[in-house]
């Protein structure tokens, strides 16, 4: 860590970072029906990466499950963690999410979500961090609420409406996910300084929609449509497409299946499994305005087009990269207009070996 980088002329930053080898790789190239992707290893020796996250100063921040927060600067990952946070690991629980304030630049304000341990209990908690210096303190607590060794979601983002969102498991409670008034199961919505929005659809509540099993990707279309990624209980994983105060059926429904007052998901995987986690859209590029989530039991990238006209209607899926880099953790769309992706080998579930865990750079061509 803290190795010098060489520059590529794609990318506005020194971003081939080399954590545990002393060379990078050059390109892998992906012919996938008429679509050019070249791959690139941007940092390897990660532990059990979550998030990527890219500040508009030129800065790179990754988090790793069992406490870390890294930061790149110059070219080069700083030997000191970013962040110093009472993060607990705990089975899929440990520092999960990261977003940054929309004016991140200007007041160095952060959101991060982590399990932490209180009392003998298991807690996650929505988190308001501010950089001072070149390094972020805990600043106040948003949100707490229950943990559990699975199920705890853990994605935060800031909407195109200016508020904060993040998904929360049913903590192995499928019962929660069905009570409004229950913090588990649900994707929550906030002011950015915590306050509860006014037009929330629960009046009081940070609850946005409900009956969700293991949400672990949001993402907004050009539109404002928001879609989300779920797991489902061994199969029948999803991608909904979420409207403020809705019910989404977990545990009732899944699938095909049909109940009044709860929602379908637009995609489902069926009696495969895709354990589908990060989600992006996609504003530039080849494959511009399509949704893309990652698989981790599945392995694969998925590209899900939408019909312009109805939000709610997938016109295409396809697979990418399937079984290429092991379980794939999140997908975020860089300034360089590459894609990123974490992988998420060192979770207990994949391959241990370390430098298996790494950030890749996906450059598309074709396809449009």
């Amino acid at each position: 860590m803290g190795s010098s980088l060489p520059r590529l002329p794609l990318i506005a930053l020194a971003l081939l970072v080399a954590v545990s080898c002393t060379g990078a790789p050059a390109p892998e190239r992906r012919d996938a029906g008429g679509e050019d992707l070249r791959v690139e290893t941007v940092l390897t020796g990660l532990d059990t990466p979550w998030e990527v996250v890219f500040a508009p100063d030129g800065r790179i921040f990754v988090t790793e499950r069992p406490g870390t927060v890294l930061v790149v600067e110059e070219g080069e990952v700083r030997k000191e963690p970013y962040a110093r946070l009472p993060v607990v690991e705990a089975g899929e629980g440990g520092q999960l999410g990261l977003a940054l304030h929309p004016d991140f630049r200007r007041n160095g304000v952060l959101y991060a979500y982590y399990t932490t341990r209180e009392d003998g209990r298991l807690r996650n908690r929505l988190v308001r961090l501010v950089d001072e210096g070149g390094t972020a303190r805990q600043a106040e607590v948003l949100l707490e609420a229950p943990a559990a060794s699975i199920h705890d979601g853990g994605r935060v983002r800031v909407g195109p409406d200016g508020r904060l969102y993040a998904t929360l498991g049913d903590t192995a409670n499928s019962g929660l996910a069905q009570d409004p008034r229950a913090l588990a199961g649900k994707i929550i919505r906030l002011e950015l300084d915590g306050s509860v929005p006014e037009d929330n659809p629960f009046p009081g509540s940070p609850v946005y929609s409900y009956g969700h099993r293991n949400p672990q990707g949001l993402a907004w279309d050009g539109r404002g449509n928001l879609y989300a990624t779920e797991h489902g209980q061994s199969a029948h994983d999803e991608l909904n497409l979420v409207r403020p105060g809705r019910n989404y059926g977990w545990p009732v429904i899944e699938g095909d299946e049909r109940r009044e007052g709860m929602v379908a998901p637009i995609l489902h995987s069926g009696e495969q499994t895709w354990a589908p986690s990060g989600a992006e859209y996609v504003r530039e590029g080849p494959w511009r305005g399509s949704i893309l989530f990652t698989g981790l039991r599945g392995e694969s990238l998925h590209r899900v087009e939408i019909d312009p006209e109805d939000p709610g209607r997938v016109v295409r899926h396809r697979e990418y990269l399937k079984g290429e880099y092991g379980r794939l953790r999140t997908v975020v769309q860089g300034p360089d207009g590459a894609l990123y992706l974490l992988t998420s080998n060192r979770d207990g579930r994949g391959d241990p070996d370390p430098s298996d865990d790494r950030l890749l750079r996906v450059e598309v061509r074709g396809g449009e």
